[in-house]
């Protein structure tokens, strides 16, 4: 049992170390802070990352891909919310993505929710339909003007 729990907690920080890489936040407060301070938007992406199959079609065509990760490095923190079946998460995360959820009145996923730095709803898409990467791009570069 303990070998057991020892893995799933080097596979969580594995997973958190992952997501920190690629410029993905767990912390909403910290990701409006750092908006704010380098004049971005804050992307969300309500997520269930290891069961909803719209989630990981939306992780695979847009969110790793080049163009979005480009575009995202100079104009959007990220913020992943996620919703996990399978997948090991702090009691604290949890609790947090499930008071931002309400907050935000997520009803289904993935919800991907884009602010201003003022914290202003600017962006809401439930679902995710097959978008294309660079059509998807395209939508989040006119929320900057």
């Amino acid at each position: 049992m303990k070998k057991l729990a020892l893995l799933l907690a080097v596979g969580f920080a594995a997973f958190q170390l992952s997501a920190a890489e690629a410029g993905w936040m767990t912390d909403f407060a910290k990701a409006q802070e750092k908006a704010k301070s380098e004049k971005k938007l804050v992307f969300m992406d309500f997520t269930g990352s290891d069961w909803c199959p719209p989630c990981k079609n939306l992780h695979k065509t847009v969110l790793i891909a080049s163009e979005f990760t480009a575009f995202a490095k100079d104009n959007l923190v990220l913020v992943e919310l996620d919703f996990p079946n399978n997948k090991p998460q702090s009691a604290e995360l949890k609790a947090a993505n499930q008071k931002l959820a309400e907050r935000f009145k997520v009803e289904g996923y993935p919800t991907v929710i884009v602010l201003d730095a003022a914290g202003k709803e600017l962006f809401r898409e439930v679902g995710y339909g097959g978008t294309p990467v660079k059509a998807y791009v395209a939508k989040l570069a006119k929320l900057k003007k």
